[in-house]
């Protein structure tokens, strides 16, 4: 970190180092799950036994690049005088443990609340048709379709992701932290496969891969799971 602080501004860590990250991150724990699909490897632990087509997953992975580019890139440099505001910085010293602790456990609580309501609100009749039924393309879902949808629903959505740190403005190390985690999570969750190791077997409360490929195989109007990680909003 400290060559980075020391050689990019912090305009350029937050907004290109932050699309950097996300993308490294999102491709390299999506993409196994497209190898597993066409090779038929795990298959006792996939959900559902329809699989993709090739021309299914490679018209994900071109509009995901296209969405990425157009879309989440100009909204982090749209954002960074925002979060700069707020307070977030990319110098030394590192925030404690527990702050960054206390800051991630914040933002999945808060996430997960407006996701839920925001997800809920696209599945009435007319959001879903025109917007959201973009991301229910995929009925059997893979780890890359987590972030395959609308223009307008990547906006919408990705307002309950950034809403918790906007207002916190927390160090870069926090920000980058909780994006990590946030992609694996909703990478996994709509991964298609439930793993005896998920972490939806250990950590009560955590809905996952199997919770929400029950939303994505049902029709809309009766589809609920509407949440992102947990399953009390919708209990």
């Amino acid at each position: 970190m400290q060559y980075l602080i020391t050689h990019f501004s912090d305009f350029q860590l937050a907004s290109l180092g932050s699309f950097f990250l996300h993308e490294s991150v999102f491709f390299l724990s999506g993409l196994p799950f497209i190898y597993l699909e066409r090779a038929g490897l795990l298959s006792k632990y996939k959900i559902q036994t329809k699989n993709n087509s090739l021309a299914a997953q490679e018209k994900c992975i071109t509009r995901l690049l296209l969405y990425h580019i157009g879309v989440n890139l100009p909204l982090m440099i749209a954002s960074y005088p925002f979060f700069r505001f707020m307070g977030m910085k990319s110098s030394l010293p590192f925030p404690s443990w527990k702050v960054v602790l206390s800051q991630i456990i914040f933002y999945f609580i808060l996430e997960d609340f407006v996701f839920y309501w925001g997800h809920r609100i696209l599945h009435t009749k007319w959001l879903y048709k025109h917007v959201h039924s973009v991301h229910h393309e995929y009925a059997t879902p893979f780890g890359l379709t987590s972030e395959y949808a609308h223009p307008a629903e990547i906006l919408f959505l990705g307002f309950a992701t950034i809403i918790g740190p906007a207002i916190t403005g927390p160090h870069l190390i926090t920000l980058w932290l909780w994006m990590t985690l946030r992609v694996l999570e909703t990478v996994e969750a709509h991964c298609g496969y439930h793993f005896p190791w998920s972490l939806s077997n250990f950590l009560p409360l955590y809905g996952g891969a199997d919770f929400h490929d029950y939303h994505h195989r049902l029709l809309y109007t009766k589809s609920g799971n509407y949440s992102s990680t947990f399953v009390y909003m919708d209990w």
